[in-house]
């Protein structure tokens, strides 16, 4: 039993987009998902791309995916890791593949030297809360994170 995490190529965004469908069908949001397999290949593979994906394999088949993005810190001065989506096929969750895809975007970070990697997550969402936090995550309960969508967006641009 082997895992294997690379990174989406052309071609990919069909599974990408599956899985972006299944993490939304798990968080009862299905009804939010707008994207189509277009949105996604131009998200990722478009000129320029403005995020990136990872994929999860195990035994060869695809099991999972972190999708992210590099956002950017004014008080560091330096880009850190947005990780947008972090999903595992429910059937092999328990194999280490979520922890294999945030340690391969930690490596990444440390590589790159980027001082941190962060997310969000749904406060009902336990089990995932309970993993973060085993691998050391700590949440931001400071912060309160706001949006402007829709009509809003609208009638504020003008």
């Amino acid at each position: 039993m082997s895992l294997s995490i690379r990174e989406a190529v052309a071609g990919d965004e069909q599974l990408v987009f599956d899985f972006v469908r299944k993490l939304a069908d798990y968080e009862n949001l299905l009804h939010e998902v707008q994207a189509k397999v277009e949105d996604i290949r131009e998200g990722l593979f478009g000129a320029p791309p403005r995020c990136h994906c990872d994929l999860a394999f195990w035994n060869n088949e695809p099991v999972g995916f972190a999708l992210w993005f590099y956002n950017y810190s004014t008080f560091r001065g330096r880009a850190g890791i947005y990780l947008e989506d972090l999903f595992v096929d429910k059937k092999s969750r328990g194999k280490g593949i979520g922890k294999g895809l945030l340690k391969h975007l930690a490596q990444r970070c440390v590589a790159e030297g980027l001082p941190r990697l962060q997310w969000w997550v749904l406060d009902w969402n336990a089990p995932s809360i309970e993993f973060y936090q085993s691998l050391g995550a700590v949440p931001q309960e400071e912060w309160t994170v706001y949006r402007v969508s829709g009509g809003a967006l609208e009638a504020l641009a003008k």
